[in-house]
Formats: C-alpha cells, sequence, structure tokens
C-alpha cells in the first residue's frame, strides 16, 4: 500500500479558497457604480477577514509545525484585525482606506515574501508565496504613491459627466489586485493539487503494480537459459550418420 499524503500535500485548499474570496471581491467591485472609499472599505473588509480565516485555520491544519506555520498564522490574525478594523470604520473615508489596505499589504506582502524565501527548494508553493508577496508588497506601494487629493472632472463620449478621484484609482487598483490574484491562485492551486496525485499515483503503481510487474526495488527473476550441447555428443553424433 502507498504511504498517505503528507499535510503538505493538501496546501492546494488554502489557494483554492483565497481565490474564490478575492473572485467574489473583484466581481463586486467591477459590477459596482460607486467606487467610493466606502465601498472600498467595504469589500476589503470582507475580504480580509475570509482570507485570513482562511489562511490561518487551514495553513494551521495542513502545514506542519514550524516556523511557517507560526508566520502565516501571524498572517492570517493581521488580515482579519485590519479587516474588523476596516469595517467598524467604513464611514472613514479615503485616509482610513489608504492607511488601513497600505498597513495590510505591507505587512502579509512582507510576511508571504519571508515564508517563500525560507520555504525555496522545499516546498511546492515557496514559488507562489514569493509570487503573492510581491503583488501584494507592489499594491502597498500603489497605495502609498497615489495622491489622495485627485479630483479630475470631464465628459465622457456619451456626453455625460464623470469624474476621476483618488478614491476611483485606488478603489479600482484593489479590484485589478483581486482579480489577477484570484487567476493566479486558481492556476497555482490546482497545479498543486494535480501535481499531488500524479505523484500519489505514482507511488501507488510502484509499492503495488499489477500482476507480473516486479515491485519497486525488486528484480524480475531471469529465465533458464538452454543448456549448450557438448561438441563431442555433436561430433559423435555426425561420425554415427557416416
Amino acid at each position: 500500500m502507498a504511504a498517505a499524503p503528507t499535510v503538505h500535500d493538501r496546501y492546494w485548499i488554502v489557494a483554492l479558497g483565497r481565490a474564490l474570496v478575492a473572485l467574489v471581491a473583484a466581481a463586486i467591485i467591477t459590477f459596482a457604480a460607486d467606487h467610493s472609499a466606502r465601498l472600498g472599505l467595504v469589500v476589503f473588509g470582507g475580504f480580509a477577514i475570509l482570507t485570513g480565516l482562511t489562511v490561518a485555520l487551514v495553513c494551521w491544519a495542513v502545514l506542519a509545525k514550524g516556523v511557517l506555520r507560526t508566520l502565516f498564522a501571524v498572517s492570517g490574525i493581521v488580515s482579519v484585525l485590519l479587516g474588523a478594523l476596516a469595517l467598524l470604520l467604513q464611514q472613514g473615508g479615503l485616509g482610513w482606506f489608504l492607511a488601513i489596505v497600505s498597513a495590510w499589504a505591507a505587512i502579509t506582502g512582507f510576511i508571504e515574501l519571508y515564508a517563500g524565501l525560507r520555504a525555496r527548494r522545499r516546498h511546492a508553493a515557496a514559488r507562489d508565496w514569493l509570487t503573492m508577496g510581491g503583488l501584494t508588497a507592489i499594491l502597498a506601494i500603489v497605495f502609498l504613491v497615489v495622491p489622495p487629493d485627485i479630483a479630475q472632472h470631464f465628459r465622457g463620449p456619451d456626453g455625460v459627466d464623470r469624474s476621476l478621484t483618488s478614491s476611483v484609482i485606488l478603489v479600482g487598483a484593489f479590484g485589478a489586485y483581486c482579480a489577477i490574484v484570484c487567476v493566479y491562485l486558481a492556476i497555482g492551486g490546482f497545479s498543486l493539487k494535480w501535481g499531488t496525485q500524479s505523484a500519489d499515483a505514482a507511488a501507488l503503481r510502484a509499492a503495488d503494480p499489477g500482476p507480473g510487474e516486479p515491485r519497486s526495488g525488486e528484480s524480475q527473476p531471469s529465465e533458464p537459459q538452454p543448456s549448450a550441447v557438448p561438441p563431442s555428443v555433436g561430433q559423435s553424433n555426425v561420425e554415427d550418420r557416416a
């Protein structure tokens, strides 16, 4: 019988859970007509709480005891706390949206980057952690460099007056981040899942081969070779016939 999969093999559950949460957040922002700071705080609050719970609880269950499990537990707790703060301050305006999302992206992005560097060449998800940490760090930089007082008014091709403000840019940037994260984590999660299943199938075939196939580490018995006819016997037969 093949050995049961290790807890590391189930990390794909975390990736797919995070992808689902990001999908919902990206869809809400994409189809919302009002990209105000209040909408940003509400969507980010729900996103951060659900992501934090997924990361903290599931990683605690599927990762082996050690530094990596502690890092993701801390990251999940930070996400839950800042998400709850965003929901409590949903009327706080653009300033709070900037501060909360910037703090979340900087802290969790750094933790995921560090986890990826630490687990490089030792964990199948290390590359995903590095990429996700980099994307989250970029989000923090965007929120820090966009001025909070942008307000440009213009008339669209349809003759309707429109406004481009800092909240529209930043809420849209957060929605774009969620869409990218959703696609990347979904691909990474399914890759980890299918890769684990392929490895398990190969291990099962090696441990329990079909009939007539040698087990792993066992050599196939050699077939008996026909004995050679002694030259003297063959020579005597020829002389008798003569």
